[in-house]
C-alpha cells in the first residue's frame, strides 16, 4: 500500500519506493531485499516521527552550505563577500565534512569553545558563528533544509569609543599621502564605510548633479549622497578627477576608472600607513572606522535629523545607530551645564498661598 512504502529490485540492488506529504521518494535500499527492507522501517519511523528529512538532505554538509552562501552573496554583488569567505574559513575547516543533519547545538558550541581557546575575541567567533547561521538559513529558505540547529553567540563587550575631534583628524590626513589623505578625508565627510569608498569608480559620481550614488551597500540598499556647490566634498571630487590621469608601465597616459587609485589600480589596504600616521600624531591607537563614527556623532551633534543622519551613513536599524552615536566627556559636561542652567531659571523658592485668607 502506499502509506507502507514498497520495496523492488533493479539494476542488480534493491530499492525503497516511499511517500511523504504526497512527494514520492525512491532511493537505494541495499545489496539484499532484507536490507531494503530495513531501510524502509527506518524511513517510516522517520515519517511517523516527524523525523524525516530525505536522502537529499541528508547528503548535505557544512562545506555546501558555505559555498552556497558565498554563491549567493556574488550573483547578487553584495560587497561583504571577502569578509563572509573570511569568516566560514575556519567554521569550514572544522566543520567541512560534517553533515548538517548531524550538526548540534552541541557540535557548535564545542567549535566555539576550541576558537575562544585559540584565543580569538568573542566578536571574531560571533562572526564566524554568524555566517553559519546566514548559511543554514538560506539553506532552509531554499527548500534544502526543513530544520536547523540554534547557533549560541557570545555576549560582546567590545563597543568602541573612538572618534576624532577636527584637530586630530586634521594632524593624522596630514601625514596621509596622496591618495589615502582623500579616502579619508571622503570618510570623514560622508560616514561611508570603506568597503563602500575604495573600489567607487566614476560612473557613480555625477558631477554636474552633485551626487554620488551607491548601487548596493553592506545593508543591501543603496544610497545618493548630494553636495553643495563650494563645499569640501565638492572640492575633493574636483581634486579627485583631475588626478584620473596616470602614467602606464610603458609611459602611455591612462585613465583610471576608480576616483580612489594608485597608478589606475584600485587600493585594496593601507593599515600600517594608517596606524603610522595616527602613532606619529600622537593621537593613540585608531581605527579607520572611527571616521563612520564620528560622522554620525557630528551630524547628531549639528542637530541633523535621525532618519537623515541615517540615510547619510546608510545605517538601517537604529539600534546599530545609537551604537555610533557616542558621546564624549565634553558632550556630558555640556549636557549637565544645560541642565544645571534649566535649574537655575526655575524659582528656588516655593510660593506658599494663604488659601483660607484668600477664600475670605
Amino acid at each position: 500500500m502506499r502509506g507502507d512504502g514498497r520495496t523492488y529490485e533493479r539494476g542488480g540492488q534493491f530499492w525503497i519506493d516511499y511517500h511523504v506529504r504526497g512527494e514520492r521518494f525512491r532511493e537505494p535500499g541495499g545489496a539484499t531485499e532484507k536490507e531494503a527492507k530495513r531501510k524502509l522501517k527506518d524511513r517510516l519511523k522517520q515519517i511517523h516521527g516527524d523525523r524525516f528529512v530525505g536522502p537529499a538532505e541528508e547528503k548535505l554538509t557544512v562545506h555546501q552550505i558555505a559555498d552556497n552562501l558565498i554563491t549567493y552573496l556574488e550573483t547578487r554583488g553584495a560587497k561583504a563577500v571577502p569578509s563572509f569567505k573570511s569568516h566560514l574559513r575556519p567554521v569550514k575547516e572544522a566543520l567541512s565534512l560534517v553533515r548538517v543533519v548531524d550538526l548540534t547545538t552541541a557540535r557548535i558550541e564545542a567549535f566555539i569553545k576550541e576558537r575562544r581557546e585559540a584565543n580569538k575575541k568573542p566578536a571574531t567567533v560571533n562572526r564566524e558563528t554568524g555566517a553559519l547561521r546566514q548559511a543554514l538559513n538560506l539553506a532552509r529558505k531554499q527548500g534544502r533544509l526543513t530544520r536547523i540547529p540554534y547557533v549560541p553567540m557570545l555576549r560582546e563587550d567590545n563597543a568602541r569609543q573612538g572618534f576624532f575631534e577636527r584637530a586630530d583628524f586634521e594632524a593624522v590626513a596630514a601625514k596621509l599621502k596622496d591618495p589615502i589623505t582623500d579616502i579619508a578625508r571622503f570618510a570623514y565627510l560622508s560616514g561611508w564605510r570603506k568597503g563602500e569608498i575604495l573600489p567607487m569608480t566614476w560612473d557613480a559620481v555625477d558631477r554636474s548633479a552633485r551626487e554620488v550614488r551607491l548601487a548596493t551597500s553592506k545593508n543591501g540598499q543603496g544610497r545618493v549622497l548630494g553636495y553643495d556647490e563650494g563645499s569640501e566634498l565638492e572640492i575633493l571630487i574636483d581634486r579627485r578627477w583631475k588626478a584620473r590621469e596616470f602614467t602606464t608601465r610603458d609611459k602611455q597616459t591612462g585613465i583610471s576608472e576608480y576616483v580612489f587609485h594608485r597608478q589606475g589600480a584600485p587600493i585594496v589596504d593601507f593599515k600600517k600607513v594608517w596606524a603610522k600616521a595616527c602613532e606619529d600624531t600622537k593621537v593613540g591607537k585608531r581605527l579607520f572606522h572611527d571616521l563612520r563614527r564620528t560622522a554620525v556623532r557630528d551630524m547628531m551633534r549639528a542637530g541633523v535629523p535621525q532618519s537623515v543622519a541615517m540615510a547619510i551613513s546608510g545605517h538601517k536599524t537604529i539600534s546599530v545607530f545609537n551604537r555610533y552615536n557616542i558621546t564624549s566627556e565634553d558632550d556630558k559636561r555640556e549636557g549637565l551645564r544645560r541642565l544645571q542652567a534649566h535649574r537655575a531659571a526655575q524659582p528656588a523658592e516655593r510660593k506658599v498661598v494663604d488659601m483660607a485668607g484668600a477664600s475670605r
